[in-house]
């Protein structure tokens, strides 16, 4: 028999995502193989302290919105290296609790999809499913994500970058003579859509950007892009593949966080999408070559605008999408062939790939 994969699952964190994180992990925690993997389930809340969960009582959680990550608490716990140990240990007296041979970091948004988990994973040498620490940075910021994009010739939406300092010098007369009527105000480090604002008048725009600084400090105003959204998940280290696309048909003004989580009967997602399937092949490949071209590996969904001309263009790209049993990464891969299970041991593995590979690097002369 072999010997089980010693797996720690990270979820929670410091982030406007974190209830959906918490939904993320409940979901892979009851699909994975408990044949193949010793789960270690570690929660961060949202002051940043980690604990050492109890699976059980957290899948048992009745709110699981309103969850956090210590519910059921043993241990406040670190990730430390010591001698021939890399794992969990009990901060209060630096007792090793249980070594792990990879990690599943299930977080999304700030301190978790933005190479900060990513970095402190790679220097205790622990292999991790997910992008490496400069793709997730990368991919975590819209602006620096768009400029790559378009320096690799791949079409994005027109937009302004915009700070605290110098969001007053663009009247909304002159946003709309640039990127037309609406636009969209994003916080360039945020995801599931939490602070966007689409704005139409100008009464709109402070209060609209006011809203977005409150979840960072450098916001994008952005043309609106009228059509299809469409989306594309991306699989593989050096090779990877694409899956069908995806629609998102919002029924509200757009695809807001509470379309995306609380109020589902408000989207309706057609999978695969209704698109040619000559421009469906060109999404695919524009999508494989954006994963490529802000260096990611393991997994991401790529989300496209896509015009009644069949032009389109890409909107962002996701480097740790969500895991709930709702999420739009997973369903792509059933459509496409790979089931959740089946596509949780393939992530794992490259994860695994991945390190190995780096691992035979030459860090010196």
């Amino acid at each position: 028999m072999n010997k089980k994969i010693n797996l720690g699952i990270i979820f929670g964190g410091r982030s406007t995502e974190h209830e959906i994180s918490v939904r993320s992990a409940r979901s892979i925690i009851n699909a994975i193989d408990p044949d193949k993997y010793h789960i270690t389930l570690i929660g961060i809340d949202k002051t940043g302290k980690w604990y050492i969960n109890n699976i059980q009582g957290f899948l048992q959680a009745k709110n699981l919105l309103q969850a956090t990550p210590d519910e059921a608490v043993e241990n406040e716990i670190s990730i430390a290296k010591k001698d021939n140990f890399t794992g969990v240990v009990n901060i209060s007296n630096n007792q090793s609790i249980q070594s792990l041979d990879v990690v599943f970091p299930i977080l999304h948004g700030s301190f978790g999809e933005d190479g900060t988990i990513q970095g402190v994973l790679k220097a205790l040498d622990l292999p991790f499913v997910g992008v490496d620490i400069l793709a997730s940075a990368v991919g975590m910021d819209k602006d620096f994500t768009k400029r790559l994009l378009r320096d690799a010739g791949i079409p994005i939406a027109k937009y302004l970058c915009v700070n605290k300092n110098n969001f007053k010098q663009y009247s909304f007369e002159k946003i709309i003579s640039i990127l037309g009527n609406p636009v969209f105000i994003k916080p360039a480090n945020a995801g599931s859509s939490v602070g966007v604002h689409k704005v139409s008048e100008e009464s709109e725009l402070e209060s609209s950007l006011l809203d977005a600084f409150l979840y960072d400090n450098k916001i994008l105003i952005e043309e609106a892009v009228i059509g299809k959204e469409v989306e594309c998940a991306i699989l593989g280290n050096e090779d990877p593949k694409a899956s069908v696309l995806g629609e998102i048909v919002p029924k509200s003004d757009f695809y807001s966080y509470e379309s995306k989580y609380l109020n589902t009967s408000d989207t309706e997602m057609k999978i695969p999408a209704d698109v040619d399937p000559i421009v469906a092949q060109n999404i695919r490949e524009t999508a494989v070559k954006a994963f490529q071209c802000i260096g990611a590996e393991g997994l991401s969904r790529v989300d496209f605008f896509l015009r009644k001309d069949n032009t389109f263009v890409l909107n962002e790209i996701n480097t740790m999408p969500g895991f709930t049993n709702i999420s739009m990464y997973p369903k792509l891969w059933e459509a496409t062939g790979i089931g959740y299970k089946e596509l949780l041991d393939k992530l794992i593995v490259l994860a695994l790939e991945r390190h190995q590979r780096n691992m035979n690097l030459h860090t010196s002369l």
